[in-house]
Parts: structure tokens; sequence; C-alpha cells
């Protein structure tokens, strides 16, 4: 199974992936969770310790790798590397295991348009693609917010995108734009997650209101959320009412 998550920024695309990796790791599942967000903080949600956090970096930062692996002559532009370099060794050798959950961190390349071909740009592509064809795993992405990420590259092979929302028009109204470039991709299979609905009022809005998505269930808000943050301990642990409603959405995923 390979998951995509996600959302206008701020929704709660970090607080889903964890509660469901988790949710995933508890019954059993060999969990991959890549934090593709350019500022990383999906360690902190799974509540890694600092000392395996300690250990993880941005597989777009580190210049020294992507520049041995391309062949790119570092600080110069213009010039040869190679577009498909060997990335088969990366997720194990500089992700972090903890509890169940593989975590790698990816980044982001920022250019300047999408015609950008760039060393960086092409290890991040290759090694994408490469996780896209794992076996034996969950896979889950945890993409930074809007919808300029969305490319061939991130529809073609995932089972299925999960568009976290909170109840309200403008959230919902990034679910509109995800959906429409989503499907001109080819990828139907999305769903609608609700996060931070507070009644039973809020939750049959974004029933009603829904575009066109099946809507596959409700986090509650629930200060203790920022709680946990705080106290840096996994929200999945802390928050009952989350994690039983991740438990109930990951049940529903088929």
């Amino acid at each position: 199974m390979k998951l995509a998550i996600t959302g206008k920024g701020g929704v709660g695309k970090t607080t889903l992936t964890a509660l469901i990796a988790q949710a995933y790791a508890d019954a059993g599942k060999q969990i991959l969770a890549v934090d593709a967000d350019p500022s990383p903080c999906l360690a902190g949600a799974l509540g890694f310790p600092d000392a395996l956090r300690a250990k993880l970096a941005p597989i777009s930062e580190m210049d020294d790798l992507i520049y041995e692996r391309t062949g790119a002559k570092k600080g110069q532009l213009g010039g040869f590397f190679t577009i498909n370099p060997r990335v088969d060794d990366i997720p194990e050798r500089f992700s972090v295991l903890h509890r169940g959950v593989r975590l790698l961190e990816m980044g982001a390349v920022e250019t300047g348009g999408s015609g950008c071909i760039c060393p960086e740009a092409a290890m991040l592509k290759t090694l994408f693609t490469h996780l896209m064809f794992r076996k034996d795993e969950v896979l889950l992405l945890d993409m930074y917010a809007g919808v300029e990420h969305l490319g061939r590259a991130t529809v073609d092979f995932v089972d299925a995108m999960l568009v976290v929302v909170e109840p309200t028009r403008r959230s919902l109204g990034t679910a509109v734009q995800i959906k429409k470039l989503a499907n001109d991709l080819g990828l139907k299979r999305l769903y609608l997650v609700g996060n931070k609905v507070r009644n039973a009022d809020e939750a049959k809005f974004l029933e009603e209101e829904t575009p066109g998505l099946p809507v596959l269930g409700f986090l509650p808000a629930d200060l203790l959320v920022q709680e946990a943050d705080r106290l840096g301990i996994p929200v999945y642990d802390h928050v009952p009412s989350l994690k039983d409603a991740a438990k109930n959405i990951v049940d529903k995923i088929k």
C-alpha cells in the first residue's frame, strides 16, 4: 500500500501521517514514512527520541552525496550529470527506525520553474521512483502544503491520496484544486479526511460539501494534540480520540 497525504498548509497532514503510520505498525505492517516537507516535522509527531532525530537530514540537502551519485561538479552550473543515480541503499542508510516505523526525510528542491533539471532534482526523482517500487511495506508520503508537488511521479504509483481538510470552505477549496490536478494526471482514488472537527455539525458540513470525494473519517479537535507537541511525545499515545479515529481510517483503506 502506497499512500500520499496532502492538503492545505496547517490542516494536519503530518498529524494524520504519524497517526496512521503508528496504527499500521501496531498492526504488524512494515512501514516507511517519508517526510517530503521542506521543513520536516514528522519525526516530532511520531515521538522519535532526540538521539534518532539527530541522525536525520533531508536527502535534498546532502550535497556531497548528490554530487557523488550524479557526477555533477559542486558549485558549477551546467555540465553533464547522470539523471538516474544509484539510490537503492538510501532508504536504509539514511532512515531511522522507532517503534516499527522507519522514517526518511526527503526534503524538496526549490526551483524557479517546473522545467528545471538539476542534480538535486534528479536525485529526488530517482529516489522517489525507487520508493514506489519497494515491496512488502506500507509507504506513507507526507507531502508539503498545496498542489505544486502533484506531478506524474507522485500519482503514477500511489494507490490512493488522502486529502486532509478542516471544516472550512477555504480548506475545501484547496481540496477541489487537488482533486482536479490529480484527476488530470490520472489518479482517481482520492479520499477526504476531516481534521479538527469539533462537533456533529462540522462533520455534517464536510460530508455535504465534499468535492465529490468519499469521506474516509474524522479526527476530532483536541487540545491534547498541542500538549503532546509541547511534551515531545507521540500524538498517537497521548490523544486516545485520535488514536481510535486513525485505526478506523486504516481499517477503511483497502
